[in-house]
């Protein structure tokens, strides 16, 4: 059964009833046991909404790659108290950010690694979805802008009227780069834009496998030079870079944070900073909490798994020995497969063309026995032995690793795709022989542009504000992440990394200043916490995103480099706690509705005694203040400083802001007060060496093998059928091309080969050949991208769909003709409930949003309704439970007592219900 609001709610409701049944043995065994510690699953609310989610992405796993994309990609209208306008990017802003690309590959790299610079560049609709968003209440009056006109629609209207609110978040949605969509992540991405009084932008940007890197990051480039430089046509007015604030969670977060690698290293306008929700940074997972925090995330077990269809795996059944195997080889596979990014010139000249290096009469060497040879080549005899004495082991590895060696990987062989890293340097390595990520191939794993946390420097970037969940797999990586950007010379890049790119090693160099971070590491909680929007983490969390969306969007550039932390900011920021802090919508209560749409909406009016995520941002900002006092906080070196040093904090009343402080480094306790964070020596991701990170490693492979062995044994007979229908398919692709060229298709540089039949080419034709589309899928023929990239496909529905539109519907210059449809293809695709032969056929769901025509009683809407509920519910327990306390202690909202805000302070309220949440992740 394919993912729908029907069979999402059949799978989750046994696991409601089992986590209910689960969440009270459990507390009455803590009871019992007679410990008092606090967690974030004591609360009914948060524990049942944990499972939900978890239990969705599980299901997702079980139905095919498409079927999760057009659940999470339909249409879902916004709430009527919210200002929604769709706009379409168009493809004068996707060239662009392509050219952008272009010029920071360079054409070596777009060849050997990219595989080109076409194939990403080709799409199926003319641009990218955008969406603006805001609050209906923020809306100037239509009368006050000079560009208004009768001839306007109330979308575009409403982008003018809200064309003076100057703070602007690009928002960019999670879904493991491949589900996900403005959809999933409006409600949240509302109250950002109510919060920060500003205006957001999300962007729908094309997801893999269909669209793998880079396509993906061309699309959010796109979206940042749609604001900062509108194309004719477009009603909104230019946006400094100044006034923007990327954001994005999971996989949105990682594209945040490439984005503004390739500004800095491109010498364009950066943002004013970025937020950062659970980046997903390390698509290697080469740290220790992607093996930890499995049984505490909402991420499944094995990965993002899927029922084999025409699109993916690769390989719907695994070809030779495995998808992973021992190794074949001493050396990697040729390159063109799963190889290095950059293979040696000698290994080159011996592999030759052949594509068989399996056919081998040589001994395959342990992974030690690989290190020392490779040693011996390149060092000479004498570098087989360092101090005393004794064969070397790999520099990574996990056993007998030497403290000095932590530079060896410059010059030493080292496990890059396909090997894997094994925990016995005495084992033979074991070799990938399958696509492991759906967002790149295994060889581009390793690519400072799929993997962020192997840039060459994380210096010189805006501010970044930081968020993590103690129990997500991510953790370690957002954890190095944050120290990295702050401290460029502390945690240097691995030294292969700038061995194979001539960029990252110039920007090693140049890019020393360090970032300035502001890190939050949330006790209990899970991946992109944001999600839960009823608890008081969430709550906290989204205070301080708007915060410091605020502060960064107002200040200077001047001032920023001085103190980029609103916390930190003198005098405080006045924050209203008359309407901001009520999390029910304030128009909401007052908007002119309906009879039956006021009845249906429950009265959420917080009741004056509740705090709210303003008190508890105030009572954070006092304890950051106290961390700067006593000392404990980063200060930037003497060298980077701005102006005179921080200023002597023993009197709380400083009138001027608080200067050179590089990083703030705190752990949020589940009810959202802050403490500062353990020092960096006794967290176990800041111990990793440079030479541990972005290497597949044995663990995590292991477990995903099994995995997929699990899978590929369930699922036999659905990829046997897929086959069957790729090849289907394929010569129903190559039955279209050869009529297109008997109707008088002709490309770019090629001669007709007879006159062109009559209705061919001619200017009155409906369809026009569009100047701004480059590249169609026929203008691939010496490139090579990834092999799940429909752009070149020929055997899948969505591949077929982009093949037909690009020929008789939207073609690119590079096409001469048009031609017209035969009768016979006319007849198949009327009887083609897919296809129709009027309009050209729909998109792939990974770029095109899904459109009902019914009222749509959509998943996305229940988990709204879930939410909203459980935050009433929780709401209404902790105002009882703060108001027994009050009358047997004579206390309320005690928290002052509870000092640093660890675990044992009194319980908060939560705010009252949510509006502003909805499935995401990953």
């Amino acid at each position: 059964m394919p993912v729908t609001t029907v069979s999402s709610a059949v799978h989750i409701a046994p696991v409601v009833v089992k986590t209910f049944y689960k969440h009270g043995k459990r507390k009455a065994k803590k009871l019992k046991e007679g410990r008092d510690e606090e967690e974030a699953l004591d609360d009914i609310f948060f524990d049942e909404a944990f499972h939900i989610v978890k239990a969705f992405i599980k299901m997702g796993t079980k139905n095919t790659v498409e079927s999760l994309q057009a659940f999470t990609n339909t249409h879902v209208p916004a709430p009527y108290w919210a200002a929604v306008s769709p706009v379409i990017i168009p493809l004068t802003s996707c060239n662009r950010a392509a050219d952008m690309l272009i010029e920071w590959f360079g054409p070596d790299e777009l060849k050997r690694v990219v595989g080109g610079e076409r194939w990403w560049q080709v799409r199926g609709l003319d641009g990218v979805d955008g969406e603006w968003i805001t609050e209906k209440e923020y809306l100037r009056s239509a009368k006050d802008n000079p560009k208004m006109h009768k001839n306007l629609n109330d979308d575009e209207a409403d982008i003018l009227r809200m064309d003076h609110l100057e703070r602007v978040m690009l928002y960019v949605h999670g879904g493991g780069y491949f589900w996900g969509s403005v959809n999933t992540h409006r409600y949240q991405i509302i109250r950002y834009a109510r919060k920060m009084k500003g205006r957001a932008f999300a962007v729908n940007y094309r997801k893999a496998p269909q669209y793998p890197w880079p396509c993906p990051l061309q699309d959010v480039l796109a979206a940042y030079l749609y604001l900062t430089q509108p194309p004719p046509g477009a009603l909104h007015s230019a946006i400094p870079a100044s006034k923007i604030v990327l954001a994005g969670d999971s996989a949105g977060g990682g594209l945040c944070l490439t984005v503004l690698t390739i500004l800095r290293d491109l010498g364009l306008p950066m943002p004013a900073g970025a937020v950062l929700i659970s980046p997903w940074v390390d698509l290697t997972h080469s740290f220790p909490s992607v093996m930890h925090n499995i049984e505490t995330d909402i991420i499944p077990q094995h990965g993002f798994l899927a029922k084999p269809s025409t699109l993916w795996p690769v390989d719907p059944i695994p070809k030779g020995d495995g998808r992973v195997v021992p190794a074949k080889s001493n050396r990697p596979p040729d390159p063109g497969h799963t190889d290095t990014l950059k293979p040696t010139k000698k290994r080159m000249e011996e592999n030759g063309n052949r594509n068989d290096i399996t056919i081998t009469k040589e001994k395959v060497k342990t992974q030690g026995e690989m290190l020392d040879a490779a040693v011996n080549d390149q060092r000479g005899e004498n570098a087989s032995t360092l101090g005393s004495g004794g064969p070397m082991r790999h520099p990574s590895s996990e056993k007998d690793v030497r403290e000095d060696a932590s530079d060896y990987d410059v010059n030493f062989w080292e496990p890059k795709p396909p090997k894997v890293l094994m925990e016995d340097p005495d084992a033979i390595p074991l070799e990938l022989r399958a696509q492991i990520q759906l967002y790149a191939t295994t060889e581009q794993l390793t690519h400072p542009l799929v993997s962020p946390i192997l840039q060459g420097s994380l210096g010189n970037l805006p501010p970044l504000y930081i968020l993590a969940g103690d129990g997500e797999v991510l953790r370690d990586e957002i954890i190095y992440l944050a120290h990295r950007a702050a401290h460029p010379s502390k945690y240097p890049a691995r030294q292969g990394v700038l061995r194979d790119g001539v960029r990252q090693k110039e920007n090693s160099e140049k890019f020393t200043t360090p970032t300035k971070v502001h890190l939050q590491v949330y006790d209990d909680m899970c991946h992109v916490l944001t999600v839960f929007s009823f608890t008081h983490s969430a709550s906290c969390a989204y205070r301080s995103i708007a915060e410091f969306a605020k502060h960064v969007s107002d200040s200077s550039e001047e001032h920023l480099q001085r103190n980029p932390f609103p916390e930190l900011h003198r005098p405080p920021s006045e924050i209203s706690t008359a309407s901001e802090a009520d999390d029910e919508h304030p128009s909401a209560l007052k908007h002119k509705t309906s009879k039956k749409t006021k009845a249906s909406r429950p009265k959420e009016k917080r009741k004056s005694s509740d705090p709210s995520d303003v008190k508890i941002y105030k009572q954070n900002e006092a304890n950051v203040f106290k961390e700067v006092q006593r000392g404990e906080a980063e200060k930037m070196p003497p060298s980077h400083s701005v102006g005179q040093d921080s200023p002597d904090l023993g009197d709380c009343s400083e009138s001027e802001d608080i200067p050179n402080i590089r990083m703030i480094r705190e752990r949020v306790n589940i009810h959202g007060i802050s403490r500062p964070m353990e020092p960096p020596e006794d967290i176990q991701a800041l111990r990793l060496r440079p030479g541990q990170i972005g290497i597949i490693k044995e663990a995590p492979t292991v477990r995903w093998l099994k995995g997929q062995e699990k899978w590929d044994k369930h699922f036999k007979s659905s990829a046997k059928r897929a086959l069957k229908r790729r090849a289907r398919l394929e010569a129903k692709a190559r039955r279209l091309l050869r009529n297109a060229r008997a109707q008088g298709l002709v490309l770019a540089g090629e001669q007709p080969i007879h006159e062109p039949r009559p209705g061919i080419a001619r200017e009155d034709h409906p369809e026009k050949i569009q100047e701004d589309r480059r590249w169609g899928p026929l203008d691939l023929e010496d490139e090579r991208p990834p092999p799940t990239a429909i752009a070149k496909r020929l055997d899948t529905p969505e591949a077929l769909a982009l093949l037909k539109k690009s020929v008789y519907y939207s073609p690119p210059v590079s096409h001469q003709t048009i031609p017209k449809l035969k009768k016979s293809d006319v007849l198949r695709a009327t009887f083609d409930p897919n296809d129709d032969p009027n309009r050209p056929p729909p998109q792939s769901v990974s770029e095109q949003q899904v459109r009902t025509h019914i009222i749509p009683v959509h998943g996305l809407r229940m988990w709204d309704g879930i939410v909203r509920y459980f935050g009433r519910k929780s709401a209404s327990k902790a105002v009882k439970g703060t108001k027994q306390v009050g009358k047997q202690l004579g206390i309320i909202n005690s928290h002052e007592a509870s000092g640093s805000g660890e675990r044992g302070s009194a319980v908060f309220v939560l705010p009252s219900q949510s509006h502003f949440s909805t499935i995401s992740s990953s």
